[in-house]
């Protein structure tokens, strides 16, 4: 028996997507008004070069990129790219992990009896209507996802087998999947924080170099150190957005519980405590949890 995230409901699928699209477009915008500003810096840094009539070229493409920053700016404003990414994050995972705790009897869907599908459909729509509150677009209100498929068949067999059944394909499919999960991230996260760390570090120094002749009267000049600067903040404000250095620390605290818990549940754990230790699973794997741990990181 396998439970996948193909077998999740459709509402998922299409939060999941939402989510993925609309990261991608708040990412593409803060790298393109961090971009135009290291060109509009660059460009400024010049000498005068080439001239049409009145308007000197290297200058014009300078106030050009600055402009870019606005445009860009105001844009990711008015699509709320950022806020909707996060909505539509913490629904999809919602949603995943309540069909999760549904389909294996986690709390507090323990009972093997007909009302649990209505508690699950209770709870579900408790949860969306708090992201409703706060933004968050519902696709079944604008008709892109059918209602009453909360529910898949692949979930309802699942919680209609035995409980050795449940546990070793949620351990394999949910717990083991999820742990790798973060290993994979904290792998990415480590490799882009060296990376950007590197660079900033070179950034910084060739400007350091820069300053130091200009400080005794020898050099490009000011300019190009200047130049130089605003990459180096660039690269500073890149890592920052992308939260590298907090993510590794909550990814590498979580994937310590998920494995601590895989033991605890392949070798201790009762079917009477199943319901609760699903649910203590659960709630590491929330973005809420992440959050919390990135924020309070060392």
């Amino acid at each position: 028996m396998t439970l996948s995230n193909e077998d999740l409901p459709v509402l998922f699928h299409h939060t999941d997507r939402a989510a993925i699209s609309r990261q991608r477009e708040s990412t593409q915008a803060t790298r393109a008004q961090l971009t135009l500003l290291v060109v509009a810096a660059g460009a400024a840094a010049l000498p005068t070069g080439p001239s049409a009539g009145p308007v000197r070229l290297f200058g014009a493409l300078s106030a050009l990129a600055y402009a870019g920053v606005l445009v860009v700016g105001l844009r990711a404003g008015r699509r709320r790219a950022r806020p909707q990414w996060q909505l539509n994050r913490s629904a999809a995972e919602f949603i995943k992990s309540l069909a999760w705790r549904y389909a294996v009897h986690g709390a507090p869907f323990g009972e093997a009896d007909a009302g649990a599908a209505q508690l699950y459909r209770t709870r579900l729509e408790a949860g969306l209507a708090e992201l409703r509150k706060m933004g968050w677009q519902d696709p079944r209100e604008a008709g892109l996802v059918p209602q009453g498929a909360e529910i898949t068949g692949a979930m309802e067999r699942l919680r209609g087998r035995d409980y050795h059944v449940r546990r070793e394909t949620y351990v394999r499919d949910r717990l083991i999947e999820q742990r790798n999960w973060y290993r994979r991230r904290t792998e990415g996260s480590r490799r882009s924080t060296a990376l950007w760390s590197w660079a900033i570090v070179l950034l910084t120094c060739l400007a350091l170099v820069f300053a130091l002749f200009e400080a005794f009267g020898s050099g490009p000049g000011a300019r190009v150190t200047a130049l130089l600067s605003a990459a180096a903040a660039a690269g500073i404000a890149w890592n920052e957005v992308r939260r590298h250095h907090p993510l590794i620390e909550a990814h590498t605290l979580i994937e310590q519980d998920l494995a601590a818990m895989m033991v605890v549940m392949q070798t201790t754990i009762t079917e009477a405590q199943w319901p609760a230790a699903v649910y203590e699973t659960e709630r590491y794997v929330s973005p809420q949890h992440t959050d919390w741990l990135a924020r309070h990181s060392s």
